[in-house]
């Protein structure tokens, strides 16, 4: 594993217990037509794309707003579709709001890759509620075209096919954020313990890199702080410095990113006791703090699905553990904020026979802000009734 770039003091691990958040907070939703678990979810303005699952080709659009499903299309046939990863290209030329593109690479190690793209547009345009009837030209020259809503290979100027990833590494349960000062820069995270930097304008690798972590990096939470702090304020952000962090069982880090040196510092972060056996957990970044769901570890000598949620405060650094969040233990589920943020969907996942699920739950935003304020409260509060009673 790669040493740590940055001389630091000894990490705390303390975690608050909250009681407050239950089950009873989850609104189930309509099942997914299929059952998948290690799926890929994108949001596109009322859409959810759901692409592609352990051993399974097919992609959906789930519809927030009517709490239905249509089908997009399959991934090829000779695409194998495990721990594969997705995310949402920005075209800073693109005029149309209604059309995106969509990257997924994934592969093993010594084995065939695959890197494809989909352009999407809605296929909810020609519902009869006429709301989201496409209506830009741009958009209609696509619809006459045959290359929309389905995956095709990702290549470069010259037409030539690009396959993200060298022979040797291993992206089953890569995870990815876009970055850079032009949103032009793919940072790759993966087994075992690796971080790379990939230019989607020169369609090639510019940064290798060991992560200074306390285990193997697979099936982890990964995001970027500076695309939310650039959600936010975008006047504020340095555009040539890219902050992420990633939790995965009992790693913690802050990866500084400087584009103009090419160079990475890690910085290591307090992890909860409670979540240091886990991964393949759930996660969703939002209002200066990271929540994860369920996972798959190994704890107490055996096999564990975790039924908990654990809340990370980015500013402050701590820890909150939400005790029996799911009705059933689930691990290896995706989750996902709606457009405006007020609510965290929780879609598919293995439950504790390993059985993948067809489940799509979701819950609102502010029960888990408002709920972890009222806990930090209470717990001051007992702290000084303690303190009080000793005098």
């Amino acid at each position: 594993m790669g040493n740590q770039n940055t001389a630091q003091k000894s990490i705390e691990r303390n975690c608050e217990q909250s009681q407050n958040i239950t089950s009873t907070y989850f609104e189930s939703l309509k099942d997914m037509p299929v059952s998948l678990s290690k799926s890929q979810c994108v949001l596109h303005k009322h859409e959810i794309l759901i692409c592609g699952g352990w051993n399974k080709r097919e992609c959906y659009s789930y519809h927030l707003l009517k709490d239905e499903y249509k089908f997009i299309c399959k991934y090829p046939r000779d695409v194998i579709v495990a721990g594969h990863c997705i995310v949402k290209l920005v075209d800073n030329n693109n005029e149309d709001s209604n059309q995106i593109t969509l990257l997924s690479f994934g592969g093993y190690v010594r084995s065939k890759k695959h890197t494809l793209v989909m352009k999407y547009i809605s296929v909810w345009s020609n519902d009869s509620n006429g709301k989201e009837i496409n209506k830009s030209k741009n958009s209609k020259k696509l619809k006459d075209s045959s290359d929309y809503n389905k995956w095709v290979p990702f290549t470069n100027n010259d037409n030539n096919p690009i396959i993200i990833g060298r022979n040797t590494d291993h992206y089953n349960g890569a995870r990815a954020v876009i970055g850079g000062s032009n949103s032009h820069l793919l940072f790759i995270t993966y087994h075992p313990w690796n971080i790379s930097v990939f230019d989607l304008n020169t369609f090639q690798f510019i940064k290798h890199n060991d992560l200074p972590a306390k285990n193997e990096i697979w099936y982890h939470c990964f995001v970027s702080k500076s695309a939310k702090k650039n959600e936010e304020n975008k006047s504020k952000r340095n555009k040539n410095d890219e902050e992420m962090l990633l939790f995965c069982e009992q790693t913690g880090l802050s990866i500084r990113y400087d584009e103009d040196n090419n160079t990475f510092q890690f910085y290591q972060l307090p992890v909860c006791d409670d979540i240091t056996a886990f991964r393949q957990y759930a996660y969703v970044c939002t209002n200066d703090s990271i929540l994860l769901f369920g996972g798959y570890g190994w704890k107490n000598g055996e096999c564990a699905v975790s039924t908990a949620a654990h809340k990370y405060f980015i500013q402050e650094r701590r820890w909150i553990t939400f005790n029996n969040a799911f009705s059933i233990p689930l691990h290896n589920c995706v989750g996902l904020l709606n457009e405006d943020n007020n609510n965290i969907h929780v879609i598919g996942g293995n439950n504790n026979s390993n059985i993948a699920v067809a489940v799509h739950i979701k819950t609102k935003t502010s029960v888990w802000i408002d709920s972890s304020q009222l806990v930090v409260f209470i717990l001051i509060f007992q702290n000084y009734l303690i303190l009080f009673f000793f005098l």
